[in-house]
């Protein structure tokens, strides 16, 4: 069992990290959950029934963690200070979307953390790499053409904007 959690943690560790960096914008808090993750896998590798892939399952017990310390703290994310946009991965940008300036790239960024919590989630989700439309679908207990339609539509609001 050791053995798969450290095999999960290899392939999937830096996905859940940077999902949770992207929704969290903490790197500290992103890396504690990201542990806590492991942790919680490790004691429901048992229940894991294969029905999702182990990033999406990797992810769902990321989700859970977070909304758990948001509540915990009665979190209110802090305004887009310089600094803790600074440490976000510019890569959350698509690609087809690229931007030269880094002015613009932090209205980007910005513009992404005032999107509604769900249509953040499967931007950064989607843009860092992380999931599949397919995985992002199981997620959120969705369809595939769900999550690329409320893709689709936030990155519509994000060219508007």
């Amino acid at each position: 069992m050791n053995k798969e959690i450290e095999e999960y943690y290899n392939n999937y560790g830096q996905k859940v990290y940077a999902y949770l960096l992207s929704i969290c914008r903490e790197p500290d808090t992103a890396q504690d959950l990201t542990q806590e993750t492991f942790c919680q896998a490790i004691k429901s590798l048992g229940r894991f029934k294969g029905d999702c892939s182990v990033c999406t399952w990797l992810c769902r017990i990321a989700q859970f963690l977070w909304l758990k310390e948001i509540r915990r703290r009665k979190y209110h994310p802090s305004s887009h200070k310089e600094a803790d946009l600074n440490e976000l991965d510019i890569s959350v940008i698509p690609p087809d979307d690229l931007i030269e300036s880094s002015d613009t790239k932090m209205y980007v960024i910005r513009q992404i953390h005032e999107l509604p919590e769900r249509e953040k989630e499967i931007i950064l989700l989607k843009a860092t790499g992380a999931l599949t439309f397919e995985e992002i679908g199981q997620l959120f207990g969705k369809s595939a053409s769900w999550a690329r339609v409320t893709y689709y539509r936030a990155k519509q609001k994000l060219r508007k904007e």
